[in-house]
């Protein structure tokens, strides 16, 4: 080969890698701009959003369809922080109007947790755009399914815009929601990570039957995204779903420390610079955490030793000694028992501060709707032991999978 052809050759695979790294996928409100708003040409139209909700060059969906042609926005659905991003975790959202658009915004966070008659009187079609984190626990998959009934009981369509799961789609684990589990945390029987962008739950919820009676589904799908993709992988900004969530690799971490942090027994990184990153407490010794969880050989994960001292939260303004987790297989990494492998290793190092004999019973309930069984607590807390809760956390993975992948948008 010459070195003319050489140099031909390494210009065509600098412009391909180019091209790759610039490929973005596309998310569903581009989609449906792409295709001239189609289905919602002449409508009346509502939008649940955050500001997760936005095209890949960050100008929001409730801009777009602000100004789209042939769409009426009559109405705007604040889930949890707000449609605009302005209100805190937990804290009240209230009824108020867009200063941007003019468009009252309807409060379905806190007292009220799903549109009413009044709120949709104005509506044909309500429509659904935000970036969720793949993870039962977080509220926005709740609120998605509230309007869902909403709309199937008032006669009103229902459209998701959908967005990737950041987690992968592969990624299925935990066990189902049980009787007497159920929560705003725990709202549908599906597993504690599960697998499903917003539109393909959607979906399952709707055709399986888990919210009734069916609504009149449209889910416009993305373009160039893949089961096995994470968020890094899409070339898509990240915009943070919540405070806590900075960073699409946040989401990740939020499923491996979220359940142990309902019970206040350690710093989980919230109130620091790694949140649902980090396992910490006064009386950890860093370096022999870390040597005992990196000596089970847990695949896809590593541990190191770390010491902080919080900003606000648990441990607030005091020196903390534990493990920072790093993920680097997240196909093989046991995501959401990774708390628990924590949790045993700290009950042999001190059998004194077992994490379920030293916790205050009455985070137990949250800690129970969170895993979706009291079960899991009831087995885990005999001997700190996860051998006992694996079965049972995995038991019905396969199944979900099976029953979820006929819903699926995406191979």
């Amino acid at each position: 080969m010459t070195i003319r052809n050489i140099l031909l050759l390494l210009l065509a695979l600098s412009v391909s890698a180019s091209m790759s790294a610039q490929t973005k996928v596309k998310p569903g409100i581009e989609v449906l701009r792409d295709g001239g708003f189609a289905q919602l040409q002449g409508k009346r139209v509502g939008l649940i959003t955050n500001p997760t909700g936005i095209d890949n060059d960050l100008k929001s969906t409730i801009d777009i369809l602000h100004e789209a042609p042939g769409v009426t926005l009559t109405a705007l659905f604040s889930p949890e922080h707000g449609v605009r991003g302005d209100v805190h975790a937990g804290d009240h959202v209230g009824t108020s109007t867009d200063p941007s658009t003019g468009v009252t915004v309807y409060s379905i966070y806190g007292k009220t947790l799903r549109p009413s008659a009044e709120m949709l009187k104005d509506v044909d079609v309500l429509v659904y755009d935000i970036q969720d984190i793949g993870c039962r626990s977080y509220t926005f998959i709740s609120t998605m399914g509230n309007a869902m009934q909403a709309c199937a009981e008032l006669g009103k369509e229902f459209m998701v815009l959908d967005r990737p799961n950041p987690v992968s789609g592969n990624k299925v684990e935990g066990n189902l929601v049980e009787e007497g589990c159920e929560s705003f945390v725990s709202r549908f029987p599906i597993p504690y990570l599960y697998g499903l962008t917003p539109g393909e739950l959607a979906r399952y919820l709707n055709e399986e039957g888990i919210l009734g009676k069916k609504v009149d589904l449209t889910v416009v799908p993305m373009q160039g995204w893949k089961r096995d993709m994470t968020f890094a992988r899409t070339g898509m900004p990240w915009v943070l779903p919540s405070p806590h969530i900075p960073t699409p690799e946040t989401a990740v971490y939020y499923p491996m420390s979220g359940i142990l942090g309902e019970l206040g027994y350690m710093s989980i990184g919230v109130g620091y610079t790694e949140p649902f990153k980090l396992f910490c407490a006064e009386w950890i010794d860093a370096p022999e955490l870390a040597r005992r969880l990196n000596a089970l050989n847990l695949p896809g994960l590593k541990f190191r030793p770390i010491y902080i001292k919080p900003f606000y939260a648990v441990g607030q303004g005091r020196n903390l000694q534990g493990v920072e987790l790093y993920v680097t297989d997240i196909d093989s990494a046991p995501l959401s028992l990774t708390q628990f492998y924590v949790m045993q290793e700290l009950a042999r190092m001190y059998p004194d501060r077992k994490a379920l004999d030293k916790a205050d019973p009455k985070r137990f309930d949250m800690f129970d709707k969170v895993c979706g069984s009291k079960e899991i607590r009831k087995r885990f807390g005999k001997n700190h032991n996860v051998a006992d809760i694996v079965e049972y956390w995995n038991k019905d993975n396969e199944s979900f999978r099976k029953a979820s992948s006929a819903y699926y948008l995406y191979r």
